[in-house]
């Protein structure tokens, strides 16, 4: 119980984080709407009347990624994908065109390919006509029956945080029409479908246009189904995030559309720096091998020559490390513990043979060596390519 006279304390509101990169929201909104539609599907019936009410809609703004997103809960059927059940004449052909020139552009003629979120498989029947063995995931019950009775290869599932693989994958390619921003967390379906592409896969991802939205100022394209609205920027940065190179992005079917042509992002391969590294250490130890032990000395402290020295095994075989920075004078390498001493060191401590690892300075420093110091002197250049004499 509170002691009468304090004041109760105050409770700050939960922080609200973006769907798309976890940062915290703008505390104001860009909008509010007052009695819009609770939802764009399912419409009700008569006898449902009494129990469907409006709701306000809140969009924000995220300041770190920019993404425009409602400040709400996704609709209860946000998993399915409901569409009109036919194509009109027009959109059909289009997508037919394009479909076409997917799998030509992409080498995707009989690939396995998947669509996410193929409603009752409207696009599947489109992307075999193209030409592609088309598999298609949907999570809606009633869909998948009337996708499977049409004879399509359809499975009920839904590519979130935590989704299994799909046993008929790894796919060539991926489609995602009109589906992301329903999502409330796009990212974690991204990455469930990125781990169900084969290295390379190639995908098209279409989402409304919002660039076209905020031009012509079409205030009524907000609806409590759609979460995230889409620019070309945003887009980007989303697939980018999350797992995919963006080939192109471009505005689609009289604007409404972006269209993005994205390639599934492999890890690096790095087998290469094993390979250099490997060369480099056998490199160095065959000229330290050419000098008494004890009688080298490296030029250059800076964090190029630090790895060097310490990925080359080198702690031993070298006096002392030459640096001409005053505040690193006097102290040690890191890991391999060689000291550090001023150029001076050279003549009050001589040695037969100076690497030089000054990346760019490294020529200018080999020309004072070979200015200031015995001429006697045996130096190599540690340049990009190995190690060569001066």
């Amino acid at each position: 119980m509170r002691r009468e006279g304090t004041a109760a304390p105050v409770r700050k509101p939960p922080m609200v984080t973006c769907r798309l990169c976890g940062r915290a929201l703008e505390s104001e909104p860009l909008l509010v709407y007052q009695g819009m539609p609770r939802a764009a599907q399912h419409l009700p019936e008569k006898r449902q009347l009494r129990a469907d009410g409006p709701v306000a809609m809140d969009l924000r703004q995220c300041g770190a990624c920019g993404l425009v997103q409602l400040k709400a809960k996704p609709v209860p059927y946000y998993r399915e994908v409901i569409r009109a059940t036919g194509l009109s004449e027009e959109m059909d052909a289009f997508r037919v065109a394009q479909l076409g020139a997917f799998v030509h552009a992409h080498g995707l003629s009989g690939q396995r390919v998947l669509e996410v979120g193929c409603g009752r498989g409207e696009y599947l029947t489109l992307l075999q006509r193209a030409g592609m063995d088309a598999h298609g995931v949907e999570y809606s019950r009633e869909a998948v029956s009337h996708g499977r009775g049409r004879g399509l290869k359809v499975a009920r599932a839904f590519l979130g945080k935590g989704a299994p693989r799909l046993p008929e994958g790894p796919f060539k390619a991926f489609f995602m029409f009109s589906f992301l921003e329903h999502l409330p967390h796009p990212g974690d379906t991204l990455r469930a479908i990125a781990r169900n592409l084969e290295e390379g896969a190639v995908g098209l991802v279409e989402v409304p246009n919002f660039d076209m939205i905020l031009e012509r100022d079409l205030f009524s394209e907000f609806i409590s189904d759609h979460l995230c609205y889409f620019t070309q920027a945003t887009l980007t940065a989303a697939l980018a995030l999350h797992g995919f190179e963006v080939l192109a992005c471009t505005e689609v079917w009289h604007r409404y559309i972006l269209s993005a042509t994205v390639r599934k992002r492999g890890l690096l391969d790095l087998s290469r720096f094993r390979a250099k590294r490997e060369d480099l250490h056998q490199a160095l130890h065959q000229c330290l091998d050419q000098v008494p032990s004890g009688r080298v000395a490296v030029w250059g402290a800076g964090h190029q020559a630090l790895a060097v020295l310490a990925l080359a095994d080198l702690s031993k075989r070298i006096r002392y490390v030459v640096d001409s920075a005053p505040f690193k004078q006097g102290r040690f390498t890191p890991a391999t513990h060689i000291p550090i001493v001023a150029p001076a060191t050279l003549n009050m401590d001589p040695v037969d043979a100076v690497i030089v690892m000054a990346a760019s300075y490294s020529d200018e420093v080999a020309r004072i060596l070979q200015r200031d110091y015995s001429r006697h002197l045996r130096i190599w250049i540690l340049r990009d390519s190995g190690l060569e004499p001066a």
